[in-house]
This record gives C-alpha cells, structure tokens and sequence, in this order.
C-alpha cells in the first residue's frame, strides 16, 4: 500500500470519527440535562474509568425513550474502541510501509528460491533472444523478475490452480539446458580448430535429448562442416561431408520452415560435390539451389545465403560447353545464370551487411574483371587486401588477391 493512499484512508477514518464524536459530546449535553431532571434513571452502569451505573426507568420517562438513551450508549462505547484502534493505527501507519515492504521481498524471495532451477515461457523467449540479440523493454532479466515477484505477492493468487514444481521443472528444464548448450556451442564455432572439433563432439553427446530440436539440429550440420573444414586427411573430410549432409536431410525434414536448416543442408551439398561422380555433382548442384531459395525465401535479410548464391550463379556462369551438355542429358534442363547474377547477389551482400566478408570482396573483383571494369575492380581488390584474415578461407582468398592484384595493374 502506498504512504499516501495509508495517509487519505486514516484522514478519512479519522473525519469519520470526528463526526460521531460531535454526536457524542450533544449527547453528553443531553444525558447531564436528564440527570437534574431524572436524577434515578442513571445508576449502577460501568464508565470508562470503571464505576458502575445502571439504567433504570425514571419517573416521567417513557419506555421508548429509555431504549434510545441504552443504544446511544451502546454507541458511545463503540466509538471509544474506535478512537481507541485509531489512535493505533496513526501511530503505526510511519512503520507500515517498511512492513508491507519486508513482507513482499519475503515472498519475492521464496519465488525465486522455487523458480531458481528453471525458466518460464517469458524467460525463455529472452534466453532464445540472448543467442538471436534481443531485451526488451529495455530492462535487465532481475527486473523483470522482481516486478513478477511483486505481482505475484500483490494480487494473493493462491487460489488458482497452478502446474507443480515437478511438472514445470520437467517441461522447462530441458529447455533450459538445451539453451545453454547452444550458447557454448556458439562461442566453440567462433574459435580454435580444436574448440570446432570440441563443438561438434558436445553436440553428438547431446544429439539423444535434442536430436528433433531444429536449432540443435542445423548447428550440428555447420559443426561437421567446420570439422570438414580444419579436417587434414581427404577420408577425414569426406566422411564429415557425407554425415552432415545425412543430417541436413533429417533437419530440412523434421521443419522445412527452419531456413537454417535449409542453408547449411545447401552448404553441406556443395561440398559433397568435392567427392562424388560428375553426375551426382550436377545432382548435388541442383539440390544446393533449391534449398538456397527456400532459405532466401524463409529468411529474405541473411547475407549468408546471398553470398552462397553469388558463388553459386559463379560458378555455373564458368561452365564449360560440354559440362552444360552432360547436364542437360542428364536432367533434361542445365543450370543457367550469369556472371551479372553472381555480381547483383555479392552486392546485395555488401547492401545488407557492409564489410560482411574479405571473400565476398574477391568475388566482387572477380566479376567486376569478368565484365571489364576494371576501375570497379581495383576498388573491391583495395577493400578486400585491408581486411584481415581471420580464416582458412580468408587466407585462401589472399592468394587469389596476390594473383589478381597483377592482372589488374595494380
């Protein structure tokens, strides 16, 4: 209760009382002019400080009148136990907030010693935000859990039903715990080729109690892709390939609307095209496009997936004469796009996230080169020598940088 709603509710108790005691002190009046004139009506009845009077009918006082004054003083000793619990009440209305306040974080207390093993749906959303960058309101999470604390304690909602601490920690305790997983797993993807070799062996550990998860699932294709990647031996790497395109079926099945899934399903494809035949290349070509497009589709603002289309529409304006026959026999339509596609897709990159990539900038210089501008061209090699490697790939891209650097005058 606030101080100022305590304060208006005891100056309205208090008005309240003032009134009655008008009421009384006429009476008083009253009752001392009846004495003289009904000097038996007023014996043996108990006062406030302990002598007894009692009433008794006086002579020339009719009976009606005689139950007025009983209640009037029936009255009188109501409104002395009132004056009474007021005065009470104003001396300890200072001390009432500490109370209430006391009270309150006792309770708040209590809630978080019961909730402390586990998240609710608004928690979860935060946590799920934590990894995608999100806080809403502008408040921190203790904020927001002392004001539900407080809400709870202040509407005194025991009487509703609510699910058991048993029942909330089975539902909610594995989310909790997947939610940590990935934040480990997101901070493994970003470091040492060990720390990708360590992120993928935590997820396969996990892969029993969140393999149906889709956001377990699609960072366990990227996982095997980094392996790939830092993987020494040609065995090595095409048995990572292999498995995490197995994966990527599984994931794209279980939610085609993850674009995720669909992203790195596509990323698994290309690569296998490193292993297979020619014809399951060109097959591995066209599956790589179609899941691109749904991921592109399903999520339209992911400079990830522009870039992979760039390097796709690349790749397929290189095809030689005969690589275009052989896929056209083998799926009755060849792939068809230009270096122009390539280059509107690598900008779109740059539009979305400046700076995104040091191998982004390469491919803007290759297709720049391709189309004659060379001005253009020398200005995307320029951006792309200034950015540091921080990758396998960004080291590769350097090499490419130190070959076209001469072709370009530069």
């Amino acid at each position: 209760m606030a101080q100022a709603d305590s304060k208006v509710l005891v100056l309205g108790a208090l008005a309240g009382v003032a009134g009655v005691s008008l009421a009384v002190v006429w009476y008083q009046g009253f009752r001392s002019r009846r004495r003289a004139s009904c000097p038996g009506y007023y014996l043996n009845r108990t006062n406030g400080q302990g002598t007894s009077m009692m009433l008794v009918d006086g002579p020339g006082l009719p009976r009606g009148q005689a139950e007025v004054l009983e209640r009037l003083e029936a009255l009188i000793q109501c409104v002395s136990e009132l004056k009474d619990e007021m005065k009470s009440l104003k001396n300890a209305l200072p001390t009432l907030p500490n109370q209430v306040r006391e009270e309150l974080m006792g309770r708040e207390e209590a809630h978080r010693a019961s909730t402390l093993h586990r998240t609710t749906p608004t928690r979860r959303k935060r946590a799920a935000a934590s990894i995608a960058g999100a806080a809403a309101g502008g408040r921190s999470s203790e904020e927001a859990e002392s004001e539900g604390g407080y809400m709870t304690a202040l509407t005194d909602s025991d009487d509703e039903e609510e699910p058991s601490d048993a029942e909330q920690s089975d539902e909610e305790q594995p989310v909790d715990k997947l939610c940590v997983l990935l934040e480990r797993i997101e901070l493994l993807h970003q470091g040492t080729d060990s720390e990708k070799r360590e992120s993928l062996q935590l997820l396969l550990e996990n892969r029993d109690e969140f393999g149906q998860n889709s956001l377990f699932l699609w960072r366990l294709i990227r996982a095997y892709c980094d392996v790939h990647d830092v993987s020494s031996t040609l065995e090595e790497k095409k048995t990572h390939a292999e498995t995490g395109k197995r994966v990527g079926e599984e994931a794209v099945s279980l939610n085609p609307t993850c674009a995720e899934s669909h992203q790195w399903y596509a990323i698994m494809c290309g690569i296998m095209a490193e292993y297979d035949t020619v014809q399951n290349k060109i097959k591995n070509g066209y599956i790589f496009k179609d899941h691109l497009d749904k991921a592109i589709e399903l999520k339209p603002q992911d400079p990830l997936s522009y870039y992979l289309l760039g390097r796709w529409c690349y790749a397929v304006a290189q095809l030689s004469w005969i690589e275009r026959k052989v896929a056209a026999t083998l799926f009755g339509d060849p792939p068809s796009a230009t270096v122009e596609d390539a280059l509107n897709n690598f900008l779109k990159v740059e539009n979305i996230q400046p700076g995104y990539s040091k191998v982004n900038y390469v491919f803007l210089t290759k297709c720049y080169k391709d189309l004659g501008q060379r001005e253009k061209a020398r200005k995307m090699c320029e951006a792309a020598c200034s950015m540091n490697a921080v990758s396998k790939e960004d080291e590769d891209s350097q090499k490419e940088l130190d070959v076209l650097r001469p072709a370009l005058g530069m």
